[in-house]
């Protein structure tokens, strides 16, 4: 396909053309009519996918002429790091520097970035929290803002900004709206839904790349909170007969010992920790002592100044939470010779965003497990207080909220998780 299918102007297009970009992405095919038409758009693509142009791109042709009073596109963005990609997207593309384009985020100072707006600006590309203090302020104008655009919405959700975000889009209430994101989840969704038309239309592109290199089976267990975490590990390791020698990898080692002590009714020694925060708990500081030992079926292991780590022969190894850097993770689920082992993932919405990165890097996507039957899941949300001496109602800790699976991941079959595990297990081991 040619750039000529996105009905550019010519100058965009010759932009296009210097920049090295000869045919479109998938995403900037799919989206580009719908943004250039008016459309509320919900654009889903990983790193990489060519959303930024996108919306450069379409910016820059939906705002026809320049010099206006109060800008006329207002992109927010996560942090410093990514204002500064995004003006060197424009600086690429807005050839003849035909719109007035300025960066705001908490390296400059407030009074000097109001005079700046007030000098008139057509494109602001700014933080959220920093647009929305310029706001109150009175220094920024959305009343004229044609274009809101959300980009890495992901990552605004896990910075806790989504206050400014909805007051900003609320404001400005005639504008159309379109969010970026590398994956979508229930926070998200909260905080999208409250200037979002219910004619959005939501477009989904998911590149995998080439397979890398061989991986143990993949497990993915997609939980609300850490607490649901817990819970549905402890529901797994209570089939010792299959779990009967585990690594649960965590970040920190304080997090080792909050685990550690959600083990309260297993026989001493069977859980431990490695390298324990404290000399008084049941630990181990060498692997091969946790491998050799019948008895220890559990070892509870933080990336926190880890190095390196011999886990060569543990048939079963869980991340119960996802570390800093995927390669770490990577490491651990690259198939060595015939070695026997399920690797599985626990993932809250908000480490997603990891989980596609791992995806994208393995060439490969992590099956979708569904949670067992009798799970309990953990409402995170405000409980009423109760009066004392009021029985606690159980129920009020089950129905937390899910976005809705795509059809690629809706199961026809109703094994538990764990079930599944065990099978792959006993099938691989010859005990079926």
């Amino acid at each position: 396909m040619s750039l000529d299918k996105l009905k550019l102007s010519k100058p965009l297009v010759a932009a296009m053309t210097d920049a090295g970009f000869l045919t479109p992405k998938e995403i900037q095919a799919r989206t580009m009519s719908r943004i250039l038409g008016g459309q509320d758009v919900i654009a889903v693509g990983p790193e990489g996918s060519g959303k930024t142009t996108t919306y450069v791109l379409a910016t820059l042709m939906k705002l026809k002429y320049a010099f206006e009073e109060a800008p006329r596109a207002l992109i927010l963005v996560p942090d410093a790091e990514h204002v500064d990609h995004v003006l060197e997207q424009f600086k690429l593309l807005n050839r003849n520097n035909t719109f007035r384009i300025l960066g705001i985020d908490s390296r400059g100072a407030v009074d000097t970035q109001m005079n700046e707006i007030t000098d008139g600006v057509d494109i602001i590309v700014a933080v959220p929290d920093r647009a929305r203090a310029l706001y109150l302020k009175l220094a920024l104008n959305t009343n004229k803002i044609q274009l809101f655009i959300v980009d890495n919405a992901e990552l605004i959700v896990k910075k806790g900004l989504q206050l400014p975000v909805v007051e900003l889009a609320n404001s400005a209430y005639k504008s159309q709206h379109v969010v970026f994101t590398e994956v979508m989840h229930e926070k998200l969704n909260h905080m999208i839904s409250p200037f979002m038309k219910d004619s959005t239309t939501t477009i989904e592109v998911d590149e995998i790349g080439e397979k890398q290199a061989e991986v143990y089976q993949q497990m993915l267990y997609q939980v609300p909170n850490f607490r649901t975490k817990l819970n549905l590990l402890t529901l797994l390791l209570n089939d010792a007969e299959v779990f009967d020698k585990v690594v649960v990898f965590v970040n920190t080692r304080l997090t080792a010992q909050t685990v550690y002590k959600n083990f309260n009714q297993y026989k001493e020694g069977e859980i431990s920790i490695y390298r324990s925060l404290f000399f008084d708990d049941k630990g181990y500081d060498d692997i091969e002592d946790f491998k050799d030992n019948p008895e220890a079926r559990v070892l509870i292991v933080a990336n926190e100044n880890l190095g390196e780590l011999n886990i060569e022969g543990i048939p079963f190894i869980l991340h119960f939470e996802l570390p800093e850097q995927k390669e770490t993770l990577i490491q651990r689920i690259v198939k060595h010779g015939d070695e026997d082992v399920v690797a599985i993932t626990f993932s809250t919405d908000i480490e997603l965003i990891e989980v596609k990165k791992i995806e994208q890097a393995i060439g490969q996507k992590l099956e979708v497990m569904e949670l067992p039957e009798d799970l309990k899941v953990v409402d995170a949300a405000a409980k009423p207080k109760k009066k004392k001496g009021a029985e606690e109602d159980e129920t009020s800790e089950r129905g937390a909220a899910f976005h809705e699976k795509k059809a690629s991941n809706l199961k026809n079959y109703n094994y538990s998780a764990g079930t599944k595990a065990k099978m792959t297990y006993k099938n691989k081991k010859g005990l079926s």
